[in-house]
């Protein structure tokens, strides 16, 4: 069974890049950011009783432009969590490049907790380097698109290390850390000396938390998460095979924001890299897939949503440096009109549009190339109406999925 995660990328609403214009900076809008967030809420519940896997977000920070306003994933999940029953809460993902991850363990282990484990995990390079280099400058991390470059280099490293920490302060009862990054407790050497509950901490804390010259040794993070050893993990990929062999080898989901073509070239890497650390696993599974759907009664009538839903941020945002969106898509002038972007738009390959019929196939096309586990949905709201992306995910769950179902030729992955 394909499992269907719907990604809600808060694109604040605007007419056309006049009213943008007129109502600068419209990120910081207080009307029409409370209509994106107030309004999810009915998508989130819409998705929980179709039957839907999970709901995500995203963390990005400094969208002035109203673009994916999303700056704290994990409170919006929590709220998402506290009105709906079934369906997983989560985010695709948090920028490790950029963040604390002790501070990362700590939240979704604790939104693990509220969710009684109804939650999953996302973590993502960082690509943008308007935030991604203010907030990860204290780690010496700036965004890349993976060019194989000395920074390229220096971004993955400080991903994976952070990664590796959230993990650790998951799954052990106290941790301790030295590296180029961090040093855990501070200063490592010595230990903090002078910890008033020292006594205490060494009879009721965790073993080694104190050492023999009562010091702080080691620290404890809390909670653990409520799920053991932790929830599922994600991890956003666009262009990159490393980090598809990465996700392979730690057991965590990729999911390719990427053309089918380019998709279907890294699932055989995910498998290779599962296989290096003893899983043996079928083509597709523990792998996501990630489209922006667009379902009209005809053609026509999709395309008319993706130019008046899609192509404002596609030819501000997306089609100025994706790397995903600049092989073999029209380049997307300045001057150019949102009905000249809709073209660009589907030949980028991260689109499905069309009526019921066409997205059908579009999808079994695809899905018989890389049978993926898991399929994202990108909608933009409030750029997109809140009854158009539930309409959208009504068909999709009753005509579309069913339909994948029977190309995934293997049985369901661990929740």
């Amino acid at each position: 069974m394909v499992k269907v995660i719907l990604q809600l990328y808060p694109v604040l609403r605007a007419t056309d890049e006049d009213e943008r214009r007129r109502l600068r900076p419209l990120g910081r809008n207080v009307e029409r950011y409370q209509e994106a967030a107030s309004g999810s809420c009915d998508i989130v519940r819409a998705a929980d009783r179709l039957g839907l896997w999970g709901v995500g977000t995203i963390e990005h920070h400094f969208h002035s432009e109203g673009y994916e306003v999303g700056p704290s994933p994990g409170i919006l999940n929590a709220y998402w969590a506290a009105i709906t029953e079934r369906v997983r809460v989560g985010q695709l993902g948090y920028t490790m490049s950029a963040q604390n991850p002790i501070r990362v363990a700590e939240d979704t282990a604790i939104l693990d907790h509220l969710t009684k484990g109804r939650c999953f995990v996302g973590f993502s390079r960082g690509y943008q380097s308007r935030w991604t280099n203010v907030l990860g400058q204290h780690l010496g991390a700036v965004a890349t698109l993976s060019d194989q470059s000395e920074a390229d280099e220096r971004n993955r490293y400080i991903f994976e290390e952070q990664v590796d920490m959230v993990l650790s302060a998951w799954t052990n009862d106290s941790i301790d850390y030295k590296s180029d990054l961090w040093e855990i407790p501070y200063p490592y050497d010595t230990g903090i000396r002078g910890w008033p509950m020292a006594h205490w901490t060494a009879e009721l804390g965790a073993p080694g938390e104190i050492g023999p010259d009562g010091a702080v040794r080691r620290v404890s993070v809390v909670p653990a998460p409520y799920t053991s050893p932790h929830p599922p993990v994600f991890v956003a990929s666009n262009s990159s095979v490393e980090t598809v062999r990465y996700a392979g080898r730690r057991g965590f989901v990729p999911t390719y924001f990427a053309s089918i073509n380019t998709a279907a070239d890294h699932g055989p890497a995910y498998v290779e890299g599962a296989r290096s650390a003893g899983r043996d696993i079928p083509l597709g599974k523990g792998q996501g897939i990630v489209r922006w759907p667009q379902i009209g009664e005809t053609t026509a009538e999709a395309r008319e949503a993706v130019m008046t839903y899609d192509a404002d941020i596609f030819k501000h945002f997306y089609a100025s440096f994706l790397p995903a969106l600049k092989q073999g898509t029209p380049l997307v002038a300045a001057d150019a009109r949102r009905e000249q972007v809709v073209d660009p738009i589907l030949q980028s390959g991260l689109w499905a549009a069309g009526s019921v019929a066409e997205v059908r196939q579009t999808f079994v096309d695809q899905w018989k190339k890389l049978p993926a586990e898991y399929v994202v949905l990108i909608m933009h709201f409030a750029q997109m109406p809140a009854d158009v992306a539930i309409r959208n995910l009504e068909i999709f769950m009753s005509e579309i999925k069913p339909a994948l179902d029977e190309v995934v030729p293997y049985g369901d992955h661990e929740d």
